[in-house]
C-alpha cells in the first residue's frame, strides 16, 4: 500500500490542540527544541495562550512547524513507515522538506519566523486579507477577482478542492471580491481572519527578503519526494528547491493538482501529519479512490500505523 503524508500549515492552529498526542515520544521534545532556538516557550503558547496571540502570523508558522514535526517523529519512533512521498500546504512545505531531510528543523524554525516577520512587514496589518469562496469552479473565480480587483491587487491563493478557492489581496479588494464571487453564484463567501493575504501578489517584496536569507541557508537533496505547492513537481536540488520556497509566498497553493499528483503515483492514502482535520477531507473531494486520514490524536496515529504494519 503506498501512502503519502501531508502537513498542515496556518488555521489548523488551536490551543490545546497537542494535548491529543499526550505523552508521545518527540511531542515535548521537539517543543522544547524549537522554544531553545526562538528563545520564547511555544509549548507555552499552545498549551496557555490565548488563540488571538497563537493567531498572530510569527507565532503561528514556528508553532505549526514544530507541531508537524512532533507529529512526523512520533510516528516513526513509535514503528511508523516512512511515506513515499510527501508535501506541505503553504507553510507545511517547510514541514514537508525536513520530513523529506531535506532541510534541518533548526533551520526551519528559524525560517519560519523571518517568512512570517517578512510577510507581515511586506502588508501591514489590517492592509490585506483573504477569503475562502465556496461552491464556484476555478474560472469564476478568477473572473471575480477581475472584476473586482480594480487598482488594486485580488488574486486567487489557494485551490484547496473543486469548488473550494481562497482568494488574497488587499482588504478592500477582497470586500468587492466577496460580492463579485456571490453574483457569480457562490454558494459562500466568508473573509477569513488572517493577518497577511499570502500566495498573492502583495509578498514578492517578502519573496525577495526570503529569497537573500535562504541563499545562507544549507539544503540537502530529498530522501522522500516532496511536492511544491507552485510548481506541482519535485525540486532535486537546493537552487530549484531554493527557487520553489520564493516561488511559493506569492503563487498560488495548487493543492488540487498536488492530490492529483501524488494519485498518479499510485498513492492510495494519504495522512494528515498533524493537529486539526483540514487536509484530510480534501482528499475525498479531490480524488474519491484516495483515502485521507488525520493524525490528529495518538489514537488516530495508532491506527494508522497498525494498519500500515
Amino acid at each position: 500500500m503506498s501512502f503519502a503524508f501531508v502537513f498542515p500549515g496556518q488555521g489548523s492552529q488551536s490551543v490545546g490542540m497537542m494535548q491529543a498526542y499526550g505523552d508521545l515520544p518527540g511531542i515535548r521534545s521537539t517543543f522544547d527544541e524549537a522554544s531553545a532556538i526562538l528563545g520564547q516557550d511555544l509549548w507555552a503558547l499552545v498549551t496557555q495562550g490565548t488563540e488571538e496571540t497563537l493567531a498572530l502570523t510569527i507565532h503561528t508558522q514556528p508553532v505549526m512547524l514544530a507541531a508537524g514535526v512532533a507529529v512526523y517523529r512520533a510516528w516513526l519512533a513509535s514503528g511508523g513507515k516512512p511515506p513515499q512521498c510527501v508535501a506541505g500546504h503553504s507553510l507545511g512545505e517547510y514541514t514537508a522538506l525536513v520530513a523529506a531531510g531535506s532541510l534541518s528543523f533548526a533551520d526551519a524554525v528559524r525560517l519560519t519566523r523571518f517568512r512570517a516577520e517578512a510577510m507581515q512587514q511586506a502588508v501591514p496589518h489590517g492592509v490585506g486579507g483573504m477569503a475562502a469562496i465556496l461552491g464556484l469552479d476555478d474560472e469564476a473565480v478568477r473572473a471575480a477577482c477581475r472584476e473586482a480587483a480594480g487598482n488594486e491587487v485580488l488574486e486567487p491563493a489557494n485551490f484547496n478542492s473543486p469548488g473550494q478557492v481562497v482568494i488574497a489581496g488587499h482588504r478592500t479588494a477582497i470586500e468587492r471580491g466577496v460580492e463579485a464571487a456571490k453574483a457569480h453564484g457562490a454558494k459562500r463567501a466568508i473573509p477569513l481572519a488572517m493577518s497577511v493575504p499570502s500566495h498573492c501578489s502583495l509578498m514578492k517584496p517578502a519573496a525577495e527578503r526570503l529569497q537573500d536569507y535562504l541563499a545562507d541557508i544549507t539544503l540537502q537533496v530529498p530522501t522522500i519526494p516532496v511536492i511544491h505547492n507552485a510548481t506541482v513537481g519535485e525540486a532535486t536540488t537546493p537552487e530549484a528547491i531554493r527557487s520553489a520556497l520564493v516561488e511559493q509566498l506569492y503563487s498560488p497553493v495548487r493543492w488540487v493538482e498536488t492530490i492529483q499528483a501524488m494519485a498518479a503515483r499510485g498513492i492510495t492514502q494519504v495522512f494528515e501529519c498533524g493537529p486539526g482535520k483540514v487536509l484530510a477531507p480534501l482528499v475525498k473531494r479531490i480524488r474519491p479512490e484516495v483515502q485521507g486520514l488525520a493524525l490528529n490524536d495518538a489514537a488516530a496515529l495508532a491506527a494508522a500505523r497498525d494498519n500500515l504494519a
